[in-house]
């Protein structure tokens, strides 16, 4: 058995949306929390790579699965694990427990960034990563960079606010899972839950920048683009939709 690290987690009332379900900003939320548990416990935290590197972690793409959708008070626990240091990406796995019963599983990458340059370390100089992967645990799923359709229409602007940010000073994570969702009016959809969310990070978005949100539904699946004013996409999002 390989390392990996386990958390449980409680959907409570604010994670949930008008259909009872776990909202997936939600759900990456947990997976970031475990990613973060992980890392306290591997020595290799926001504050380790800093200390030791002069480097932050950034979440470079982000995808789960689901088989049914997860409720208020549901008590999850998530198992996850990475797949050793190499290059200048890291794989992080995750299976995804609801009542002992697997329920979901989910893939990350990151990147360890000089906090001066943004220069990308190469991994396989991170000591802590060394004999620490999750061996026959790790998943064969890869992440490519997501093809943009060529019919997107515009759903809307999003301004970047206050509410929005985190710790490093730009838009959290989850927060674009919440930007799609809004996009693609998932209010409308009852009877349908998000059974697979993937995200590209392309570019930061901090507070008081606004985004062009454009977007397209083909049948259960969406997509979602963010634009800056610029004309940069800050990020991609491929989702597809289940019946309950």
């Amino acid at each position: 058995m390989g390392v990996y690290f386990e958390q449980e987690f409680l959907v409570d009332s604010r994670d949930v949306d008008l259909f009872n379900h776990c909202r997936p900003s939600a759900l990456l939320g947990y997976l970031q929390e475990a990613a973060t548990g992980a890392a306290v416990e591997l020595h290799v935290s926001r504050y380790d790579t800093m200390a030791r590197y002069h480097a932050f972690w950034m979440l470079a793409r982000m995808w789960y699965r689901l088989d049914t959708p997860l409720r208020w008070n549901d008590r999850l626990t998530v198992r996850t694990w990475h797949r050793g240091g190499r290059g200048a990406a890291m794989y992080r796995d995750y299976d995804i427990y609801q009542a002992g019963r697997l329920v979901g599983e989910g893939v990350s990458t990151w990147v360890l960034a000089d906090a001066d340059t943004h220069k990308l370390l190469r991994l396989g100089d991170v000591a802590e990563f060394q004999n620490t992967d999750g061996g026959e645990l790790c998943k064969d799923k890869t992440l490519s960079r997501l093809r943009r359709p060529q019919d997107l229409e515009v759903a809307g602007r999003r301004e970047m606010r206050y509410s929005d940010t985190d710790i490093n000073g730009h838009v959290n994570n989850v927060r674009y899972a919440d930007f799609v969702c809004d996009a693609l009016h998932l209010e409308r959809r009852q009877g349908e839950f998000v059974t697979e969310m993937q995200i590209g990070f392309l570019s930061e978005c901090r507070a008081g920048e606004t985004v062009d949100m454009l977007a397209r539904w083909d049948g259960a699946e969406g997509f979602v683009s963010g634009v800056g004013q610029e004309g940069t996409a800050r990020f991609d999002c491929a989702l597809t939709l289940g019946t309950v």
